[in-house]
């Protein structure tokens, strides 16, 4: 049974990703921060949970030793756990100091943990040529964000691990990024923040969570795409 380790697995994107690998009978190790319904459906359905605080150091090593000493392989690491601070409003120097590092923290910093000290797991095992690490990144990671300059920061660190780790890991491991625009909007969201937000791409639409996941498919099915950031954008690159 192939085995996946995904973070932040309780809403969007890590929810769906969980869903799917479970589907396709992947043993699936996940982490979430907050006690959620969809956790316990997770669960109910066979996955391996555990509730982590990134921004914890003693609650990562804990992750970390866990899936060590309880798994032999990983096939793909995906690291989607995220957050978004809003650093647009006027705050004190330490408040800056603070959303920027715990920007970094779980954009960059734990996905370098994480990536280090499952090395081992994700040597490929039993005749198999390949795994896989797959970053989840964002747009604003090479554009820029004036509303949310130390998330944009932190994700274009971690698309320049994208390509570190690529060069250490190779020829064993792939490690790749997916740096998506707007994928799904949220359940507040109103109607005009929609259009506008859809007026952004070519497309003129958001670009759903399978998009997200098809492209994970075809990352995993390749046997030569290494240290790329896949943009799923609509086209909004070009507006």
């Amino acid at each position: 049974m192939p085995t996946v380790v995904i973070t932040g697995v309780g809403q969007r994107l890590g929810l769906c990703l969980a869903e799917h690998f479970l589907a396709k009978q992947y043993k699936v190790i996940g982490t979430y921060r907050t006690e959620r319904e969809s956790i316990n459906n997770l669960q109910a359905k066979g996955a391996l949970l555990y509730q982590v605080d990134f921004y914890d150091q003693q609650q990562t090593l804990a992750f970390i030793d866990a899936v060590i000493s309880n798994n032999d392989a990983i096939d793909c690491l995906i690291h989607n756990a995220s957050d978004w601070n809003d650093d647009n409003q006027v705050l004190d120097f330490a408040s800056y100091h603070q959303i920027f590092s715990k920007m970094m923290t779980i954009h960059a910093e734990v996905p370098y943990q994480l990536n280090l000290a499952f090395k081992s797991l994700l040597t490929p095992k039993n005749g198999h040529q390949f795994t896989d690490i797959i970053h989840i990144s964002d747009y604003v990671a090479s554009k820029g964000s004036k509303k949310h300059v130390a998330y944009a920061a932190s994700k274009a660190a971690l698309e320049n691990l994208t390509l570190s780790f690529a060069q250490r890991f190779s020829p064993k491991i792939k490690v790749n990024s997916i740096a998506p625009a707007l994928l799904a909007f949220n359940e507040d969201d109103d109607a005009s923040y929609k259009i506008k937000a859809r007026n952004k791409s070519l497309m003129q639409t958001e670009g759903s969570f399978q998009e997200a996941i098809n492209t994970i498919e075809w990352l995993l099915a390749s046997r030569y795409v290494t240290g790329r950031t896949i943009h799923l954008d609509g086209g909004r690159h070009l507006k």
